[in-house]
């Protein structure tokens, strides 16, 4: 078993022990969006969210490749390849049983409508009508085109949108509007924000989900953007938050999901982290070993940092062996 082998299981082996089996049902079409019972957070901390989803495993068939794996399961291309890193996305190895990281902290929210999470790269829409929550992976802004934050609301929906292209591109695409089609880079839907120039929209390029790519405007798959669309009505608040390190509580155990500082804005990451557990009064609960691998990973999964409660819990989790029974290096 090769190192980067190891390194996978132990990290399976962390995420695993709340989440083998589901901690809440995943309502998952393929290519669209997993939603989740709106519960409240179970915790006695206050200001840790629940964790919703769980794990689920896939066997590669024919010529996929992990970034169709993400697509399938509703996943950004950061998620699936933060968790594999070191393999190749476009020749991921045959014959293995790969682990699918569909489980998230809520993130904080005031308003409860939709909420985007800039180093996540992903969108939760609270349905109040529906007592569920969806959530749906994200493109956004690229370095000097980052994506703002800020509370908006969307003022305006369109359907087979036409790009009116912002003068400052004008040279590079050397038109100044692109009509609704397969060029367009808006795809067929479009809700605008009160931000001027900002809006959520669907893509013509799908494998851009789940990285830096746009202008600073927030892309979706076309299949997500079309159910979201139907969904959202005028008016709705959309808080954009940069928080790449979110704390979540569930069973009892205290979970903290850590993403890549994309727009590079925190000196000290560990200290943020580490400062945010003492805001929480969750300190004294933490293993300070499960809390610097979580930081060291970065892996965008929400990994155990608690004390285990016993002994039988950490040795139930023998079963993670079976995802890697065949035993090909990665």
């Amino acid at each position: 078993m090769c190192g980067y082998h190891k390194r996978i299981l132990q990290l399976t082996i962390v995420v695993v022990i709340s989440f083998f089996f589901v901690l809440f049902p995943v309502d998952h079409d393929i290519g669209g969006a997993s939603s989740f019972p709106y519960q409240k957070n179970d915790s006695k901390i206050p200001g840790t969210s629940a964790v919703i989803g769980r794990m689920q495993t896939y066997s590669i068939k024919g010529k996929e490749t992990l970034l169709d794996v993400a697509r399938h399961f509703d996943l950004g291309y950061n998620e699936i390849s933060d968790f594999y890193r070191g393999v190749d996305p476009w020749l991921p190895p045959r014959g293995k049983t790969y682990l699918i990281p569909t489980l998230w902290i809520i993130p904080p929210s005031k308003y409860k409508q939709i909420v985007i999470n800039i180093p996540e790269l992903r969108l939760y829409y609270f349905s109040q009508k529906e007592g569920k929550i969806y959530t749906y992976p994200l493109g956004i802004g690229d370095e000097g085109w980052e994506t703002p934050v800020g509370v908006a609301r969307i003022i305006e929906k369109r359907v087979h949108p036409t790009w009116y292209i912002p003068r400052s591109l004008w040279g590079k695409y050397e038109v100044k509007s692109i009509p609704p089609g397969p060029e367009n880079p808006l795809g067929d839907f479009w809700m605008g924000l009160s931000i001027r120039g900002y809006g959520i929209h669907g893509t013509n390029s799908p494998w851009g989900v789940g990285r830096l790519v746009s202008h600073g405007c927030i892309r979706l798959y076309p299949e997500d953007i079309k159910k979201l669309f139907s969904k959202v009505g005028l008016g709705t608040r959309v808080e954009i938050i940069y928080e790449p390190i979110k704390v979540g509580r569930s069973h009892g155990q205290v979970y903290m999901e850590v993403h890549s500082d994309v727009y590079g804005r925190f000196a000290d990451f560990a200290e943020y982290g580490w400062q945010k557990l003492v805001n929480l009064g969750a300190v004294s609960s933490i293993d300070q070993k499960l809390f610097r691998l979580a930081i060291q990973e970065q892996n965008g999964v929400p990994m155990r940092i608690s004390v285990s409660s016993s002994e039988e819990e950490d040795q139930a989790l023998s079963p993670a062996d079976v995802f890697f029974k065949n035993d090909v290096d990665f």
